[in-house]
């Protein structure tokens, strides 16, 4: 069970919410502070405009709405329209997981039973109808107001939900103003992209081995020489997986093995700021306008998610550079020259073609991979009747850095699948945990043993985790 308090989301536990391997309570103190600012935003939304709550919004903001109580049903109806494949259960849950934390952090003017009725959609496993299409990276306006519909009784969920939840005057546009499923989907790839990132050391070492690489590249004098702390990591975890090196077969390696600690080094602090930016964003209030009893109104911008636009984007060129380098392993295990075995680690059939399509298979993902990280934000859009002149885009970079994890792992499945079998061509032990992939070296469809890969792969990095 996962206590949410608005303090202390991170990746993996929405992760495993997202798998449904825990379940969540609220902190009794979320009701409290949900409670306060509730009260607060109908004190004040008599006094004075506020936004969303007396009047229109977006090119609207200056329209005193007669009616709030119709607005607020109005601006959900509207707010839900969307277009798209709807959104895998994981990354709903994670969304409504994200969405409960950031109100339990209070602020937001919302009704409390609307924290409640989210705990019990997460609970009972009540999904709304999630599409693909309709958010900028400013705020995830028809998956949340699909969401609150839902939560009301307009929109079916995937399961029967208990309780129904009316949205008064003050909890539309508070519940709207959110970058909730646009967080999930970043999280959800941190922690994918995170165990990845373990397994192309992993795979890495074996090719090491299976070409005599040269320690030197891992050394401590070049780990000592750098600040950066992903190629500390790289150079430590390489000397603690290669052990006891062989004498080298030359004086420098290519780079896909000798730059390892600068490319995938460079992928880990990515992420690490990946991790950081996500972590912010899901535990705090940014709800706009904000409604604090002890500070007051403040009317801002702070559902603009450009640094999780820039943060993902940067990961997904990362991981990009990570898979380049895993398919210039590839080439060298493939390589004679740098084996001493048979071109393409082929049976020596003259001819034979060994694991010449796995290159092909590798780099049809790396093309992807190179796809998927065409920079989100720089993009621009102007709506609303110009009020509106630019978005992040970070649902969409959240979006690619999800769809970076199966090519990466596809990458890593070549690599190993080569590197093992190089290995046993030579005459070299195998790590057990990789002993299942077939010995056979005919020609023959390799997929098999690429899907048994990627499971391997899997397997082994779940339960590193």
């Amino acid at each position: 069970m996962i206590v949410l308090d608005g303090t202390g989301l991170d990746a993996p536990t929405v992760a495993d919410v997202a798998a449904r391997r825990v379940q969540v309570a609220l902190e009794p103190g979320a009701l409290s502070r949900a409670a306060a600012s509730f009260e607060f935003a109908r004190r004040v939304a008599v006094q004075r405009p506020v936004y969303g709550h007396s009047t229109g919004v977006g090119g609207n903001r200056d329209v005193r709405v007669p009616d709030p109580a119709a607005h607020a049903v109005g601006l959900l109806r509207s707010h839900a329209t969307s277009l798209g494949a709807l959104r895998a259960p994981e990354r709903v849950r994670g969304m409504l997981v994200v969405r409960l934390n950031q109100l339990a952090a209070g602020g937001s003017g919302v009704d409390p039973a609307v924290l409640e009725g989210l705990s019990a959609m997460l609970a009972h496993d009540a999904l709304p109808p999630v599409r693909e299409l309709g958010s900028l990276g400013t705020g995830d306006l028809p998956a949340l107001a699909a969401t609150a519909l839902a939560l009301s009784g307009e929109l079916p969920t995937t399961s029967p939900l208990p309780v129904r939840v009316s949205f008064g005057p003050g909890d539309a546009l508070p519940f709207l103003s959110s970058n909730a499923a646009a967080i999930a989907d970043a999280m959800l790839a941190h922690d994918a992209l995170v165990r990845l990132a373990r397994g192309t050391t992993r795979v890495a070492a074996l090719t090491f081995r299976a070409v005599d690489g040269n320690p030197e590249a891992f050394g401590a004098p070049v780990e000592g020489s750098t600040h950066f702390a992903g190629i500390q990591k790289v150079c430590l975890e390489m000397r603690e997986l290669i052990g006891e090196p062989q004498p080298p077969a030359r004086i420098q390696d290519p780079y896909g093995v000798r730059v390892l600690p600068q490319v995938h080094g460079a992928f880990w602090d990515r992420l690490n700021s990946l991790h950081l930016s996500t972590v912010a964003m899901a535990n705090a209030p940014r709800e706009n306008p904000s409604l604090l009893p002890e500070a007051g109104v403040f009317h801002h911008g702070s559902f603009f998610a450009a640094t999780l636009g820039q943060v993902l984007d940067a990961t997904v060129s990362a991981a990009a550079q990570t898979a380049q380098l895993a398919l210039g392993r590839l080439t060298v295990l493939s390589d004679p020259a740098m084996t001493g075995l048979p071109p393409f680690l082929g049976d020596g059939t003259p001819g034979a073609s060994g694991l010449m399509i796995v290159e092909y298979v590798a780099a049809s993902a790396v093309a992807t991979l190179r796809v998927l990280a065409t920079v989100t934000g720089t993009q621009t859009v102007t709506l609303s009747r110009g009020l509106e002149e630019g978005a992040s885009f970070a649902s969409l970079a959240a979006h690619q850095a999800l769809e970076a994890v199966e090519p990466l792992r596809a990458v890593l499945a070549c690599e190993l699948v080569a590197a093992v079998r190089a290995l046993r061509m030579r005459g070299m032990p195998v790590p057990e945990e990789f002993a299942e992939l077939p010995a056979e070296t005919a020609d023959r469809n390799l997929t098999d043993d690429l899907e048994l890969a990627c499971r391997l792969l899997d397997d082994l990095l779940a339960a590193d985790a």
